[in-house]
């Protein structure tokens, strides 16, 4: 999903918030169709344009129209951090999850690596076991193994119905749950705001370095695409942000497997790509499974 998945829900506990549940619950549904949508431009874009180009401009656009919502507010002090570092290795990971997450779209239908990249749930807590010390108990083993069951019933694998894309979609939602686990400790000191602008400048200068491998002039109606797809996401970066200062995540968290549902209908417009029964189990499963998960870690939270 492009930025969505680089904004963790802890991130806005650094910041006080009003909590208004069912406005936040508007901003979150609102930012899963932003995202939907900008995946579906993006694998557009991605079919006839590089893919450094692809992510360097939506990042590159994203920025400034979060930069509008956001420095008028905040100023630059919302740039004040002593975790430079810890930013910097965070925006590298997502760089290439993003990256990994296109090649994907490129190579598979929209909604099936969607619905891979909610795998990350699963890979969050399996890494805290490892990076943080976590205990996972039989219970989330169990959600564990049936998430991952979900991706072999989305992929389906075999000698001649295996997707390449699909290894892609999986290294996009292993890195960003390695992200996730990894970034927890920094939400007690950064703000959404500062974890959101630094990570969208940092990451668009990674991208900048991705342009000499290969640019193509967009025809006039590609760069209003590659426009849009910039703003659209930057407004979901923001409605996110807004959703999760409003109220608490175990609220608003779940409204973003919405995200899928969108993606199988933009798939379906524009691509004709016909939701199959194993895609729709299997999508089942793995949402069914990180749900599980999210709502279990915010009962022992």
């Amino acid at each position: 999903m492009s930025e969505a998945s680089s904004i963790n829900s802890p991130a806005t506990a650094a910041s006080p918030r009003r909590e208004h549940v069912p406005l936040a619950i508007l901003y979150m549904v609102g930012a899963t169709m932003m995202f939907a949508g900008s995946s579906g431009v993006s694998k557009w874009l991605v079919e006839r344009y590089p893919v450094g180009e692809v992510l360097f401009t939506r990042t590159a656009v994203s920025l400034v129209v979060c930069a509008a919502f956001i420095l008028p507010r905040s100023g630059f002090s919302a740039f004040r951090t002593g975790r430079f570092h810890h930013h910097a290795l965070r925006s590298v990971s997502q760089a290439f999850s993003q990256t990994f997450l296109l090649i994907a779209f490129r190579m598979m239908p929209l909604a099936g690596a969607i619905a891979i990249n909610f795998t990350s749930p699963l890979f969050t807590v399996l890494l805290s076991m490892f990076i943080l010390k976590e205990r996972v108990g039989l219970v989330r083993w169990a959600a564990i193994l049936a998430g991952f069951t979900g991706v072999l019933i989305v992929t389906h694998p075999g000698s001649d119905t295996f997707q390449i894309g699909a290894l892609f979609a999986l290294a996009n939602a292993v890195i960003y749950g390695s992200v996730t686990a990894a970034v927890r400790g920094m939400t007690a000191t950064e703000s959404a705001e500062t974890l959101t602008l630094w990570q969208l400048a940092l990451i668009t200068g990674f991208f900048a370095c991705l342009l000499p491998l290969g640019v193509k002039a967009p025809t006039l109606w590609d760069a209003g695409l590659i426009t849009f797809n910039g703003i659209i996401n930057g407004v979901g970066q923001y409605w996110w942000t807004r959703a999760l200062h409003m109220a608490p995540a175990s609220s608003v968290s779940p409204f973003l497997y919405l995200t899928l549902v969108w993606a199988i209908l933009i798939g379906f417009v524009v691509w004709g790509d016909v939701p199959s029964a194993s895609l729709i189990i299997g999508s089942g499963i793995v949402v069914g499974s990180g749900l599980f998960l999210l709502l279990r870690e915010a009962r022992r939270t």
